[in-house]
């Protein structure tokens, strides 16, 4: 199997993507935990088999002493590519994006991780901010509903590709059960951090196919917000730390 920058098709920060014939190679670093390797490929075999339309797992291997996930490559593009491409469409896409959410949501897959034990330890571990902080979040999060959905925990644009026949959602590595609306706030963040009025756009969208109050699904937005501060990505910290500041909505 050769792997250069020709066949490259993305760069992140944990692994390298590369496309060979009709699969892609997902080749992590060295340093990546086995464990969490192995669990990426373990959440997205669970997903599977719920019976979504998601890229099937080949194999897993070691390419030069590095581990590797080989699913179907799927032609397309992502909801990203064709929002920029086409700006005056964004809203459709985004009711798109809803619309396959809401599929997820209904689905279940009880082997997966609780979602609210995943955050008490993402929040516990977050070093930005004061113990007091953490304590508030942590009583907040103890005092929400519990639910057992699917949730997939990178929900956004550039993780749906609408191929020729069928819409496909990629990358399972963090999905856990537990409560739609945390899911649904996390992606909001997702897309603010692009853009205000897209995440507003789609906000506005899923609490009307939906009857969910706007300010439940807020109350999550600090929790979540916590949570995407262990990615520890500069760029996204001033704008995550505002939303920690918020402590009501009305």
């Amino acid at each position: 199997m050769e792997l250069n920058n020709e066949n490259m098709i993305s760069s992140r920060e944990t692994a390298k993507v590369y496309k060979v014939d009709n699969m892609a190679v997902k080749v992590f670093k060295a340093d990546h935990p086995t464990s969490e390797v192995l669990n990426e490929a373990l959440n997205t075999a669970r997903v599977e088999e719920t019976g979504l339309n998601i890229p099937k797992i080949i194999e897993i291997s070691k390419i030069d002493g590095q581990w590797a996930i080989t699913t179907e490559f799927i032609e397309g593009k992502t909801i990203a590519q064709l929002m920029k491409e086409n700006p005056d469409d964004v809203e459709k896409y985004i009711d798109m994006m809803v619309d396959l959410q809401l599929e997820v949501n209904v689905k279940r897959c009880p082997l997966l991780n609780r979602m609210k034990e995943k955050m008490i330890r993402q929040i516990q571990s977050v070093t930005e901010i004061n113990e007091t902080t953490k304590y508030e979040l942590l009583t907040r999060l103890e005092s929400m509903p519990k639910h057992i959905k699917l949730c997939h925990g990178d929900f956004n644009p550039s993780n749906i590709i609408i191929g020729k026949e069928k819409t496909y959602i990629l990358d399972w590595v963090h999905a856990t059960q537990g409560n739609a609306s945390a899911d649904v706030a996390r992606t909001y963040l997702l897309l603010a951090l692009q853009s205000t009025e897209q995440a507003d756009i789609y906000l506005n969208k899923f609490c009307e196919k939906t009857g969910t109050a706007k300010q439940y699904v807020q109350r999550w937005l600090p929790i979540v917000a916590a949570a995407q501060l262990t990615k520890k990505r500069p760029e996204e910290k001033e704008l995550l730390m505002k939303w920690l500041d918020v402590v009501e909505y009305q």
